[in-house]
């Protein structure tokens, strides 16, 4: 019984001491051979996180236009061959939009659309904006909440009101600390009175500031600021997110015979897909996150050949040492399992050390780019897995040679 528990634990015990001793022997030499463990781990972590934390951000971009969210824009005008982009046409009409919300049985909300932009003047300041000419339902099709006031009415639609919501950039910049509900806010001379205060929504997908905008009804705005009797585009909330594709076909089709287009020839309009977005978005995200963490990979193989080499080198610094093992009666799977453990070992401490400076580097990268990167379960455990299995498979080369040592030649090597 004693011997079988001496080869089960005494001996392996005793192996995993001199492992230690030998890595505390050399600890410059263990410490910068850790060192590529520590950067590679720490790479993987970090790189992950970043790509995680830039997905998580452009994803909650493309939620804050709304949920099931399908936006028409009327089609590209063109003046001497110059193309003025999408939303310039005079080819999307109030009478489209209340036959998408009519005829599209998927098609929930409906809001048209008119933006301009101008100049807003109110508590002797002024402040150049973006007024959006929109329904009563628009807030909900955006899925945006109001800090203060209320939304303006279909009757306000109806007889084109002259009121306002404005962003709570606008309103900082018109207002200070004040509050704006009730005042006065005058746009081409034309005042507006402010009933309702938006929440902030911060940046959207092209940069722009959601919040540096005045929301009036679409009819005051047509008639009032801009004088259009087109539409620059309709916004559709679709009534979920599996009907998005049908509901996009249905308009399509229905836009068409609306605007007696023939077989071939190209839409007078574009419509775009929220959900779309969002599988692109992900898609793209990914690719980039598992592009980043490849890259930072590689590093990890990096310092798993540097443990090779310095095992290997170590081998041969002690050949004789080795030799006086196994003359003494230490087994060849002795011999393996003490280069095993200081490989693995290296490895281990490496792997523990490069997640925590993993960490830092992306709380760092968090403060600089200006999104939070995170940092999952998944790609710690990854990375630590790896480093783990770094240290077996380098380790093994080196520790089998040194096991397969003849000891008379050992003891000879000078």
């Amino acid at each position: 019984m004693i011997p079988l528990l001496q080869i089960i634990f005494i001996r392996p015990a005793r192996t995993a001491r001199l492992a230690l001793r030998a890595l505390r022997r050399n600890k410059l030499r263990s410490s910068l051979t850790g060192l590529g463990i520590i950067i590679g781990v720490a790479a993987v972590v970090s790189m992950v996180a970043i790509g995680n934390g830039a997905r998580a951000s452009i994803e909650s971009k493309v939620s804050s236009l709304g949920q099931n969210l399908l936006m028409v824009f009327a089609g590209s005008s063109k003046t001497s061959g110059v193309n003025a982009g999408l939303g310039s046409g005079s080819t999307l009409t109030l009478a489209d939009a209340e036959a998408m919300g009519r005829e599209i049985p998927d098609v929930v909300a409906v809001s048209p659309e008119v933006r301009t932009a101008g100049q807003a003047i109110a508590n002797g300041h002024n402040w150049s904006t973006q007024i959006s000419g929109e329904s009563a339902q628009y807030l909900s099709i955006r899925s945006w909440d109001l800090a203060a006031g209320t939304m303006f009415t279909e009757r306000d639609i109806r007889t084109a009101t002259k009121v306002a919501i404005i962003g709570s950039k606008t309103a900082t910049q018109l207002f200070g600390a004040e509050s704006p509900l009730g005042r006065i806010v005058r746009v081409k001379s034309i005042p507006f009175v402010i009933i309702g205060v938006l929440t902030s929504k911060g940046a959207g997908m092209g940069g722009n500031n959601q919040d540096d905008i005045l929301i009036v009804p679409y009819t005051t705005a047509m008639k009032r600021l801009t004088g259009d009797k087109f539409l620059k585009s309709v916004n559709l909330q679709v009534a979920s997110a599996d009907r998005m594709a049908v509901a996009q076909a249905q308009i399509t089709n229905l836009l068409r015979q609306r605007h007696n287009l023939a077989v071939g020839k190209d839409d007078d309009f574009s419509i775009l897909n929220q959900k779309e977005i969002a599988d692109t978005v992900g898609t793209i995200s990914t690719v980039i996150t598992l592009l980043l963490g490849s890259v930072a990979g590689i590093s990890l193989l990096v310092g798993g050949i540097g443990i090779m080499n310095i095992m290997l080198v170590s081998v041969t610094e002690r050949t004789r040492e080795i030799g006086i093992r196994i003359a003494v009666g230490a087994q060849p799977r002795d011999i393996l399992l003490q280069f095993l453990i200081e490989a693995i070992t290296l490895s281990l401490f490496g792997g523990i050390l490069g997640v925590l400076a993993g960490f830092g580097a992306a709380r760092i990268a968090s403060v600089v780019a200006g999104f939070t990167a995170v940092v999952t379960p998944g790609s710690v455990i990854l990375a630590f897995s790896v480093s783990a299995a770094i240290g077996i498979f380098f380790g093994f080369y080196p520790a089998r040679r040194a096991a397969a040592m003849d000891p008379i030649e050992a003891l000879r090597y000078e």
